[in-house]
């Protein structure tokens, strides 16, 4: 789901970028380009899902619905202009309603005698190796990794590092974005190497935050805002 979603910005990004540019004459070319992008973007997610069912991570019925969601999320965030220009408080408060609805939800659920983690005894009992099931494929490890994207892109949003660099005046520079996605996606990989400790749940969740809200962070508003300073002419002396 998440590489499906990340692609699909990507490419329709590209194409809006690459047919804004070019003339009504050049319909071969829109085509040959809109092709070539697609046929990339189908072949990544083609991969990915068989990879996911190879490994026994997930059943095909699983990969097929999270690359039809990642792309309907894509879809819905990209014409929500909010998302892009909500203040602080906003993100704060959709935080805090989105931990507490959660939290409530489960104990509701639990007074009725259903449990979300149904299957994490099952598949302990079941699995080969015990070791292998992981707590951070548990519903709350996901919940607060989603908490901590949002709490950290907030902060990214209203921060005078994205103001002077996304909305100045190389954010609309096609050499300043590409960078970005450049150095972007070099960091990313550098993030594979974080492990979070498993042995304390607290200290897990507590780490998983603070990991997944300094993505955006990094992505947003650090790594532009150092582009943008590698970017800006130097001072011209004066004799």
């Amino acid at each position: 789901m998440g590489s499906s979603c990340v692609w699909y910005v990507m490419v329709t990004a590209a194409l809006s970028y690459t047919i804004s540019r070019m003339e009504e004459s050049s319909v071969t070319l829109h085509r040959l380009t809109w092709s070539f992008l697609w046929s990339v973007f189908w072949l990544i997610q083609i991969s990915v899902c068989i990879s996911r069912v190879f490994i026994a991570t997930h059943f095909p019925h699983q990969v097929i619905l999270g690359v039809i969601g990642g792309m309907l999320v894509a879809e819905a965030f990209e014409h929500t202009p909010g998302v892009h220009m909500a203040s602080l408080s906003v993100y704060l408060k959709t935080n805090v309603f989105l931990f507490l609805f959660a939290l409530g939800f489960y104990l509701l659920l639990r007074l009725f005698g259903i449990d979300l983690l149904w299957s994490v005894p099952i598949a302990k009992k079941w699995c080969a190796n015990p070791d292998w099931i992981h707590i951070d494929s548990t519903p709350f490890a996901g919940l607060v990794r989603n908490l901590g994207v949002l709490f950290g892109l907030g902060f990214a949003i209203n921060s005078e590092m994205f103001l002077r660099s996304c909305q100045g005046e190389n954010g609309t520079k096609p050499s300043f974005r590409l960078l970005c996605a450049l150095t972007s996606l070099t960091t990313m990989q550098l993030y594979r190497f974080i492990k979070i400790p498993t042995h304390a749940e607290p200290l897990f969740y507590l780490l998983s935050f603070c990991k997944s809200a300094s993505i955006p962070l990094m992505v947003v508003a650090l790594i532009p805002y150092c582009v943008h300073m590698l970017m800006r002419p130097g001072d011209k002396k004066t004799k």
